[in-house]
Parts: C-alpha cells; sequence; structure tokens
C-alpha cells in the first residue's frame, strides 16, 4: 500500500453501478421512479459516481438520462461499450447514444482477455485495443469523463498478462481517467487480485487505477479491500450487494470497512461522512422497502441481528463493555443493538430488554426471575420472542400487572368459501365474525378479506368502541408461518408484523396446532400493544 503523502489522507472514489450492474439482479426491476429516488439516497449518502444505466439499451435508462436526477455531490454516469471495430466513433449509432448521453462520465466496457476478443468480438487483438483508443479520446472530446471497465481483466491477465495490460495501458495512453480492474466472473482469489494489482500498478498510477468485483466465491469484498491495498483508488459496487448471479461488491459491507476498520481508516479518505455513515443501516433498508424485498437480518453492519446478543454470558460482557463482542459501535453504521430473549437468555439478557422497551419493574426482586422462567417455558411450547418484541412486551406487563383488559373477545368464526363469481372465475374469499365486549357492552363485527387471517384482522378492527380511535391507523404489514413439527397435528407458530401511520413497526408472536388460532393470538398482542402505546385508558 502506498503511503500517503505528508501524512494526508489518501482520497478512495466510490463508484455505485446499483442502477446498472445491480438491475441484472433476479427478480430486480427498477421503475424512473425508482431511479429517481435512489439515485437521490446514493448522491446524499457522499457516492462519488452513480451509474444510471445503459441509455438506449431500455426506455426506462434512456427515459432515466433525459430527466437525469439533480445531484449535488455525485458524478452521473452513463454505461455503454466501446465502439465496434470497423466503424468510426462517428458512425457507431449505440456508441453514441451514450458518448453523447445527458451525464457527467462515461465507463464504457471493453474486453480485456484476447479469449474472449477471439470469440465474443471475432476481431483481431490490435482492432480491440483500436476501439479502446478511439472511444475514449471520441468520449473526451464531448467533454465527459471518460473511463474503461476492463472486463475479464484478471482471468485475462492470468491467460494473457502482456495483451490484458496492453488494453489498460491503451485506455490510459487515450486519456481514460480511471482504467478499472474487473474481476468479472467472480472467481478470482483475494491474493490473486492483491499480486496482480500490485503488478498493473507498477505500470499504471493507482489513482488512475479502479476495482470491480462480482461475489461468485463469496469474497468480492475481500477482493476489493486486497485491490485497495494494493494500490486502486476507485472501488465500484453496489447497495445490499446487488447484481448478476451472486450480486457485486456489497458497498453496504465495503463502505464502513473502508471508514472504521485499519489500515484504511488510518491512510484513506472517502466522500461519505462520518454523519452520513450513521443513515447507512436506513439506506439499507430503504431499498429493500422500494425492490419490496425482505431485509437480510444478518447482512454484516446493517442487518437486524449484525449486533445481536443471545446468549447470556455474552449480553453480561456487552452490558459491561460493548467492545467486548462487538468490532465496531453499532450506532457508527445507524444501527442498534438488539439483546434477544430466547430460552437461552439469562438475567442479563431481560434487564437489558426490559430496559431497552422501557418496561418499568420497580423494585420487584422475584419479577425478573419469574419472567425468565415464563419465557423459557412458552418457548419451550413454541413461541419465539427474539423477533417479536411487543409480545414480549405484553408478556412482560401482564405479569407486572399493567395490561389493562381493554376489551374481552367472546368468540371468533372464520368461514372460507370456493364459489365461481359473475365471470366463471374460481375465486376464494374469507369471512370472520368476531364477538367482543367493550366495558360490559357486547358487540359483533363481520370482515371479509382475502384469506382467514386477513378477514379475521378487519372484523377484530371494525369496531372496539371507545377504543377504536385508537386503531384508526394500525395496519397488518407480514404475516409468517412455521410448522414447528410434522403431522396433521402440528403445533403453527405465526409471526405479524404491524405498523401505524406514525412509521412505527412492531412484531407478535402467536402458537397453537390451529393456525387461525395462533393467528388471533398475534394479532390480540399488536392491538394490545398498539393501545399502551397510545395511553388509552384502563376501562
Amino acid at each position: 500500500m502506498s503511503s500517503a503523502k505528508n501524512g494526508a489522507k489518501e482520497r478512495l472514489y466510490l463508484f455505485d453501478t446499483t442502477l446498472r450492474d445491480g438491475a441484472q439482479t433476479n427478480g430486480v426491476d427498477f421503475s424512473l421512479e425508482d431511479k429517481m429516488i435512489i439515485a437521490g439516497m446514493l448522491d446524499e449518502l457522499g457516492i462519488d459516481y452513480i451509474e444510471g444505466g445503459y441509455p438506449g439499451a431500455n426506455p426506462t435508462d434512456s427515459q432515466f438520462f433525459d430527466k437525469r436526477p439533480k445531484l449535488k455531490n455525485a458524478r452521473f454516469t452513463a454505461f455503454g461499450m466501446t465502439k465496434r471495430a470497423g466503424r468510426s466513433a462517428s458512425n457507431d449509432p449505440g456508441f453514441a447514444a451514450v458518448s453523447k448521453a445527458n451525464c457527467d462520465a462515461v465507463c464504457m466496457v471493453a474486453k480485456s482477455w484476447d479469449f474472449h476478443v477471439r470469440v465474443a468480438l471475432g476481431i483481431s487483438n490490435e482492432e480491440n485495443l483500436d476501439s479502446i483508443r478511439e472511444s475514449v479520446r471520441a468520449v473526451a472530446e464531448t467533454g465527459r469523463e471518460p473511463m474503461i471497465d476492463c472486463e475479464h481483466f484478471f482471468d485475462g491477465y492470468k491467460a494473457n498478462p502482456d495483451y490484458a495490460l496492453s488494453c489498460a495501458r491503451a485506455a490510459l495512453e487515450a486519456g481514460a481517467r480511471w482504467i478499472v480492474l474487473c474481476d468479472t466472473n467472480g472467481g478470482s482469489m483475494p491474493d490473486e487480485v492483491e499480486r496482480i494489482v500490485s503488478q498493473v500498478a507498477a505500470h499504471i498510477p493507482g489513482e488512475r487505477l479502479g476495482i470491480h468485483t462480482h461475489n461468485d466465491t463469496e469474497n468480492a469484498v475481500a477482493n476489493t479491500l486486497a485491490a485497495v491495498r494494493a494500490g486502486v483508488r476507485q472501488v465500484q459496487g453496489t447497495l445490499n450487494g446487488l447484481g448478476e448471479r451472486c450480486g457485486n461488491a456489497n458497498l453496504t459491507s465495503l463502505i464502513p470497512t473502508l471508514m472504521l476498520k485499519e489500515p484504511f481508516r488510518s491512510r484513506f479518505e472517502t466522500g461519505v461522512t462520518p454523519e452520513a455513515l450513521t443513515r447507512l443501516s436506513s439506506l439499507s433498508r430503504q431499498l429493500d422497502e422500494l425492490l419490496n424485498h425482505a431485509p437480510n437480518r444478518h447482512a454484516p453492519y446493517v442487518g437486524e441481528a449484525a449486533f445481536a446478543h443471545k446468549g447470556g454470558i455474552h449480553v453480561s460482557a456487552v452490558e459491561k463493555d460493548p467492545s467486548t463482542y462487538e468490532h465496531v459501535p453499532p450506532e457508527a453504521v445507524g444501527n442498534r443493538r438488539h439483546t434477544l430473549v430466547s430460552d437461552q437468555a439469562g438475567r442479563s439478557n431481560i434487564l437489558a430488554e426490559l430496559r431497552r422497551l422501557g418496561v418499568d419493574h420497580g423494585k420487584d426482586a422475584d419479577f425478573v426471575p419469574r419472567l425468565l422462567d415464563e419465557v423459557k417455558n412458552r418457548e419451550a411450547s413454541g413461541y419465539a420472542y427474539e423477533g417479536a418484541d411487543a409480545s414480549f412486551v405484553i408478556l412482560a406487563r401482564r405479569l407486572l400487572g399493567q395490561v389493562p383488559k381493554f376489551f374481552d373477545v367472546k368468540s371468533f368464526r372464520v368461514m372460507v368459501e370456493r364459489r365461481f363469481n359473475a365471470l366463471g372465475e374460481a375465486v376464494t374469499v374469507s369471512e370472520a365474525t368476531v364477538k367482543v365486549a367493550v366495558d360490559g357492552q357486547s358487540m359483533m363485527s363481520v370482515g371479509e378479506g382475502v384469506g382467514p387471517v386477513h378477514a379475521l384482522d378487519i372484523a377484530l378492527r371494525k369496531d372496539l368502541g371507545k377504543y377504536q380511535t385508537y386503531i384508526e391507523d394500525l395496519e397488518l404489514v407480514d404475516f409468517k408461518v412455521r410448522i414447528l413439527n410434522g403431522g396433521t397435528g402440528a403445533v403453527t407458530r405465526v409471526l405479524i408484523e404491524s405498523s401505524d401511520s406514525k412509521g412505527e413497526r412492531w412484531f407478535t408472536v402467536g402458537v397453537s396446532p390451529n393456525i387461525v388460532d395462533a393467528s388471533f393470538q398475534a394479532l390480540l398482542d399488536s392491538i394490545n400493544y398498539k393501545l399502551l402505546k397510545e395511553g388509552a385508558p384502563a376501562p
């Protein structure tokens, strides 16, 4: 790793390709509005280059560049191919659409493995070099910043180092700002990447070199860090590791590692400020929300479980000094510590969760052992409170006598009917009836939904008398079912996620051999939690 001049930190430039390479993820389809929102999020984070897509390749990308997001910091970048061999840059419509796009920079992919030059392009090695030179010069003449992605560089270098290096040199000599070395197949190992980049850096200045890695061996982040150690100064990747096949280098892991871990922390700086880094977890989840993806709970740094502690010994140590089991402060990346309550929990877990959730148990010395025993007994029958904070609050406060009986469910019934509609199509309709009592007054509500749980939710929340105003904005967001054992008498655990107009979300759990009954338990906990949270008066 080269040393910084006069003790100053060297600048690392972050290049995000979520909207281009990330769009190749199976199941990801960005709308124009999605792209505008995500570009703004990346710009606020402090990314240096935002690759918006391939103008001319599809209507959405073309519209995106025509409309162009308003960026404060990042350079808006178009992606495309170098010009075709046998044509001038001015006589290649595809190249023209990219080189003259409404952008600040153009990243062109060029073959750097002679095998691909011969098989994929069907041209000579020299023709490929001419295309690289002419394309870079043509982009530079438009005033846009040219850069070259050397596709399959590491495989090409291993097969024919002289030719792979000649491709990078051709781009440099023609005026490319960045020559990006790509591990396109994602099969290189960190020691290979570090060795090859070091050899390339002996011929091309590191401040002109970038790295682009794929995650096919789970080494994309490690390979990127190895390349930085060896001299590259531009880092390419995607948020949440999106990308074709197994994904790209995950910027959500790379950015905090570069900013918080040695030797990178002392040697480099990026466009991301420490304050912006505290929004990283939120940014990761916002992207998942836009894509309708369930967040990866175990993602490094930003996952819900990244700073979760389950074993009682671990929790006890973390309570004394978080650094005993946390490699960075969770707040640095906008995350938080989770103390899990489970059948492996000890007194420290329970106390930590009660403090976090604001449950005051006063001076009741017997309360924590009683609650711990209750949690272990209930989890033995199938309950799980690790991911159901709201149900844990209800359980704890019930033991303390702090949960009023806001309403009493007398009975419920659910019917499922499959019938044909007016068009002759088979449809399934669920209808639920719920009888409750509030302040001694009985009332019955009926709800119809797409499934039994949906119908129950509608019926239960249709009329709760004087408590109705407190739950008007309550919404069932997600519903997960797990079968805990086999056979027709299987025990079912249901986890329900609820939210309200304040943007708060909470999880509740129910367990029963009957899936509808388990769901109803979780729904009851959710409503009671909402009433407690809103400070609803006791009957």
